[in-house]
C-alpha cells in the first residue's frame, strides 16, 4: 500500500497508467474508497496516470479525530498532490468528491486542468438528515454502518440494477460496512456544513457536470443548478442512481473519457 505522510497521519493511494501521462485525480464518495473506480481504470489508464486515494476517514487512510470539513480534505488533495510533485491535475469527483472538487475549483484552480463532478450538489442534504445520521453511528458503532449498508443499496443504486447485478452492488455498499465509524460521522459533519450556492462563479476551469435521472440524493436539479453557476459547464445525465459510475460504467467512462481529452 502507498502511504503519503500527512501531519496527523498518513493518506492512502494508487498510482494506475503511464507515468508520462497527464494525472487525474479520482475522489471517493461518502462510505467508498478508491475501489469504487475500479470500472474506469482499464479503459482511462491507457490515456492518464490515475491518482486514486481514499479520503480521511476512508479505507486505509487515516481516521482523525472529528468532525472534518471540506476544506480539510480539500487540503489534503493539495498535500498528496505537492507530495508527489505534481504541478496539475484534472480532478473528478463523485459526491462528497464533487463537493471537495467544487471547493479545489473555487480555492485552488491554479491546480487543476479540468473538473469533473459526478452525482453532487453545491449543497447536499439538511442538518437535520446529517445530524441524526450522525449520532446513529456514533452510538452504533459498527452494527450501525452495517444497518447503512444494507439502506444504502436502494439509495446508490436503482432496483433494476441491484436486482440484475446483486454482487456488483453488494460489492460496492459492503465499502460502506467497512468504514469506520468515527471516520464516517466525521465526514458526514464536513457534508453537512459545505454550501457552495454562492461561489460556484469563482470556479473557471473546464467542467463536466455528470448526474442520475433515479438519483434522490443529488438530483438532475442540482446537476443543472451546478451547470448554471459554473460559466460553460457541459451536463450528461444517465438513467442511473446516485453511483452512476458503477451503474452505467461503460456510458460514463467513455463520456468523461471524451470531455478530458478534449481539454
Amino acid at each position: 500500500m502507498a502511504h503519503v505522510q500527512l501531519a496527523d497521519g498518513v493518506l492512502h493511494y494508487q498510482l494506475d497508467g503511464p507515468a508520462a501521462a497527464p494525472v487525474l485525480v479520482l475522489s471517493n464518495s461518502l462510505g467508498t474508497d478508491l475501489h469504487m473506480w475500479d470500472a474506469q481504470v482499464p479503459e482511462w489508464a491507457e490515456h492518464f496516470r490515475l491518482l486514486r486515494y481514499d479520503t480521511r476517514g476512508h479505507g486505509g487512510s487515516l481516521v482523525s479525530a472529528g468532525p472534518y470539513s471540506i476544506e480539510q480534505l480539500g487540503g489534503d488533495v493539495l498535500a498528496l498532490l505537492d507530495a508527489l510533485d505534481i504541478d496539475k491535475a484534472h480532478f473528478i469527483g463523485l459526491s462528497m468528491g464533487g463537493l471537495i472538487g467544487q471547493w479545489l475549483g473555487i480555492h485552488a484552480g491554479n491546480r487543476l486542468l479540468s473538473l469533473t463532478l459526478c452525482n453532487t450538489a453545491a449543497k447536499i442534504g439538511s442538518d437535520q438528515v446529517w445530524n441524526s445520521r450522525i449520532d446513529t453511528v456514533l452510538k452504533g458503532g459498527c452494527q450501525a454502518m452495517h444497518a447503512l449498508r444494507d439502506a444504502s443499496i436502494a439509495r446508490w443504486f436503482t432496483p433494476a440494477f441491484a436486482q440484475a447485478q446483486p454482487a456488483a452492488a453488494q460489492r460496492i455498499c459492503q465499502m460502506l460496512a467497512q468504514t469506520a465509524p468515527e471516520g464516517y460521522a466525521a465526514n458526514c459533519a464536513a457534508v453537512r456544513d459545505a454550501d457552495m450556492r454562492d461561489q460556484l462563479k469563482q470556479i473557471q476551469l473546464p467542467t463536466l457536470i455528470v448526474a442520475g435521472s433515479a438519483d434522490a440524493v443529488t438530483t438532475p436539479a442540482h446537476g443543472r443548478f451546478l451547470q448554471a453557476g459554473i460559466l460553460g459547464a457541459e451536463y450528461v445525465e444517465f438513467t442511473a442512481a446516485h453511483l452512476s459510475n458503477v451503474e452505467v460504467g461503460a456510458p460514463f467512462s467513455r463520456r468523461v473519457l471524451d470531455f478530458l481529452r478534449s481539454r
